[in-house]
């Protein structure tokens, strides 16, 4: 069988209004689950194509602050 796990994921969402992709990242986070991060990482990978070199930029910056804050 061979499984999209991307496409699947793109799928389940396609017809999600900004107020429930809110609530799938923010449940997705809080829930802790590892199961989980495959389905961040495909909305990462739509957000970081979206984005302008200023916005990766920012997006770069919070993230080096969040890895440092974890230390």
């Amino acid at each position: 069988m061979d499984l999209n796990l991307r496409k699947a994921i793109l799928e389940n969402i396609s017809d999600n209004n900004k107020e429930q992709l809110e609530e799938t990242i923010v449940d997705a986070i809080q829930s802790g689950e590892e199961k989980m991060l495959p389905g961040l990482g495909v909305l990462f990978e739509l957000i970081w194509q979206e984005s302008d070199n200023n916005e990766k930029e920012e997006m770069l910056t919070a993230l080096q602050q969040g890895v440092k804050q974890v230390h």
